[in-house]
C-alpha cells in the first residue's frame, strides 16, 4: 500500500515515525512519502519537505510567510496527485493539514486523521470541515472523543503515543551520561525553551536568568534537533549552563527538575516524572489574537487532561524572573514534588496504556484492505 504522511513539526515527526514503523509491521510492502523530519526518514520512503522548513509560529509570523506557505500547499496538492497513495495520514498540523484535506476529499483520497487537530481549544467550527473531509479520526487524548461526541463525530481514542516513545527507549545510565556531557554532581534543572527560534528567543533569556539564584543546581538546556549550537550560544553566559542537543529523553530522565514551554515537552516531563514550571510567551499581537479565540482554562497538556492545575503556568507577563524564581523554589520543596507526582501517575492512567502507533497503524491498514 501507498501511505502519504504530513507532520509539521518536531513532534509530527516523532509520532510519525513511530506510526510508520507500526505500518510496516502491518504491512510489509507499506511505501512511504512524507512531510516530515529526520525521524520519519530514518524509518525509510521518500521526504518531500522537512518541518524545519516550514516553521511558523502564531498568527502574525503566518500572516508574514502566506506566499511561502501557499507555495508548500500547492507542491503537495501536486506531489500526491503524482503518487496516487491509498491513504493520506494527516498529522496535527491544523493550518496546513485541513486545506489538504478538503482538497483531497474532494479529489477522492482516502483521508485518515492521526492526532487531532486543537479544535477543542479554538474554533470549533472546524468540526464541520473535519467531518466533511476526514474519513476516519485517530485521537491521542482523552478528552478529545467525548469533545466530538457533542458534535456528532465518531473518533476513535487510541492512546497517547508519548507512552511508547518513552517506554521503549534505551536507558541511559546516570553516571556515563553526565560524564559524556560533562556534566557535575549537582541536581539538574532542564531547561526546555521549544524547537522554533521564536520561541527560543521569547523563553531562553527568562529561563537563565535564574542561574546564580540557584548555585546548588546545574541548568542543562535541552537544544532541540531543528537548531544549531550557534544559535544558543549568545544565551550562554554562566559557567552553570550546559547545552545538550538532540537528548531530551535522556537528560529529563536523570533531571530533579525543569522549566518548560508549553506544547508536548510539559506532557514529556510529566511522564518522566520531573516536576516542572510551564512557561509561554509570544508576540503581543498573537498573544492579544490568541487570548480572544482560545476558550480553554489551561494551555498545558497536563492541566488540561487533568482538568486542574497540577503545573503552573506562567503565561505573558507572568513569565518574568520574580514569578519563574518563586515556582521553581516551590517545585524544589519535598512537599509540594510528592503532590506532583501523585498527579503524575493519575496522568497516566488517564493517557490510555502502550500501543498508541500500533492500534492506529491496525485501524488503518485495515480500513485500506476493506475499501
Amino acid at each position: 500500500m501507498k501511505y502519504y504522511i504530513i507532520a509539521g513539526e518536531a513532534s509530527g515527526d516523532l509520532h510519525g515515525s513511530n506510526l510508520m514503523k507500526a505500518l510496516l509491521h502491518e504491512d510489509a510492502h507499506a511505501d512511504f512519502r512524507f512531510w516530515g523530519g529526520d525521524l520519519m526518514q530514518g524509518v525509510g520512503g521518500t521526504l518531500v519537505k522537512h518541518y524545519k522548513e516550514r516553521a511558523f509560529m502564531g498568527f502574525v509570523e503566518v500572516i508574514m510567510n502566506l506566499s511561502a506557505i501557499f507555495k508548500d500547499i500547492s507542491l503537495c496538492k501536486s506531489d500526491i496527485e503524482t503518487f496516487k497513495p491509498d491513504v493520506i495520514i494527516f498529522i496535527d498540523n491544523s493550518g496546513f493539514n485541513l486545506r489538504i484535506a478538503k482538497w483531497a476529499k474532494q479529489a477522492g483520497f482516502k483521508t485518515n486523521y492521526y492526532i487531532s487537530p486543537q479544535v477543542w481549544a479554538s474554533r470549533a467550527s472546524r468540526v464541520n470541515a473535519i467531518k466533511r473531509d476526514i474519513d476516519a479520526m485517530y485521537v491521542i487524548l482523552p478528552f478529545v472523543a467525548p469533545f466530538y461526541e457533542k458534535h456528532d463525530y465518531k473518533v476513535t481514542f487510541v492512546g497517547h503515543p508519548l507512552i511508547d516513545a518513552i517506554a521503549d527507549r534505551t536507558q541511559v545510565g546516570v553516571k556515563k551520561f553526565r560524564e559524556e556531557n560533562e556534566l557535575n554532581d549537582k541536581p539538574i534543572i532542564a531547561l526546555l525553551p521549544g524547537s522554533r527560534k521564536q520561541e527560543i528567543k521569547n523563553m531562553l533569556s527568562v529561563m537563565l536568568s535564574l542561574v546564580d539564584d540557584f548555585p546548588n543546581y546545574q541548568f542543562v538546556i535541552a537544544g532541540a534537533p531543528s537548531q544549531d549550537y550557534s544559535f544558543y550560544e549568545p544565551f550562554i553566559k554562566s559557567a552553570n549552563v550546559k547545552f545538550i542537543s538532540n537528548k531530551t529523553y535522556d537528560l529529563l530522565s536523570v533531571s530533579y527538575a525543569a522549566l518548560v514551554t508549553s506544547g508536548t515537552a510539559t506532557l514529556e516531563a510529566a511522564l518522566f516524572k520531573i516536576p516542572q514550571v510551564v512557561c509561554y510567551k509570544g508576540s503581543a499581537i498573537s498573544y492579544q489574537i490568541a487570548k480572544r479565540i482560545i476558550t480553554l482554562k489551561f494551555i498545558s497538556l497536563v492541566n488540561l487532561i487533568m482538568d486542574k492545575e497540577v503545573v503552573t503556568e506562567l503565561i505573558q507577563s507572568d513569565f518574568n524572573k520574580k514569578r519563574l524564581k518563586k515556582e521553581l523554589d516551590k517545585i524544589l520543596d519535598d512537599k509540594e514534588r510528592s503532590k506532583i507526582f501523585i498527579n503524575y501517575y493519575e496522568l497516566e492512567k488517564a493517557l490510555g496504556g502502550k500501543g498508541a502507533s500500533a492500534k492506529t497503524a491496525q485501524l488503518i491498514y485495515k480500513s485500506i484492505k476493506a475499501s
